[in-house]
């Protein structure tokens, strides 16, 4: 029953209202938003933003696999593809290396797990690769949001990761590592302190878990 329930509630899009209160609220705690109806437009928004020779790190994102955006970054030329780097480091014998690679990348790109109306931001991690670039690390970062992603409190933001988001990543997990997936590490943004180091992409679709 709950199961159900959780599909129907956090995979319906935001409406006009909710999102634009959203934006403002996020705009209003140093957080640049802009709005997008697909997530092609929002691919080459992004790769627009990504200054020529920046060293990019897209953190595990299903949302980024969905619309070509991991994809892009991956095999792009006018600069440089931090998970290429990672592809040559042994991690017996490189992971400190590895490490400061993903943790003060010049751009970080991914995804969040939930925005509340009070513009709170709820990122979900079984490693937490992405949280210190997040946080600190990254000069620029970027986040790919679709609107069905939007609650409006941080108690419905936290269902939604206890619920609906982690039993989607343990499927993937599964997949992809031969292991399951965890809530490890817990990453809330009240507000960016340097304005427009952040900014929100928010995509009229349903992108991601």
């Amino acid at each position: 029953m709950t199961t159900n329930l959780s599909q129907t509630e956090f995979t319906q899009l935001a409406s006009e209202q909710q999102i634009e209160k959203t934006v403002q609220t996020l705009q209003a705690h140093g957080i640049q938003a802009v709005i997008f109806e697909t997530g092609e437009e929002a691919q080459k928004y992004v790769l627009d933003l990504i200054p020529e020779g920046a060293a990019v790190y897209n953190s595990p994102s299903r949302t980024l696999e969905v619309i070509g955006l991991a994809e892009q970054i991956e095999h792009a030329s006018h600069f440089q593809a931090v998970r290429t780097q990672l592809s040559t480091l042994d991690y017996a014998t490189q992971r400190n290396e590895m490490r400061k690679l993903v943790a003060a990348p010049d751009v970080l790109v991914g995804s969040v797990q939930a925005i509340t109306e009070q513009g709170e931001v709820l990122i979900a991690s079984a490693a937490g690769s992405q949280l210190s670039a997040a946080v600190f690390g990254a000069n620029t970062v970027i986040w790919v949001v679709g609107t069905q992603k939007l609650v409006r409190t941080l108690e419905e933001g936290l269902r939604r990761i206890r619920e609906y988001s982690l039993p989607l990543e343990e499927v993937r997990a599964q997949q992809a590592y031969g292991r399951p997936s965890a809530i490890n590490k817990l990453l809330t943004i009240n507000a960016e302190h340097e304005p427009g180091r952040i900014t929100m992409v928010l995509v009229k679709q349903q992108l991601g878990f």
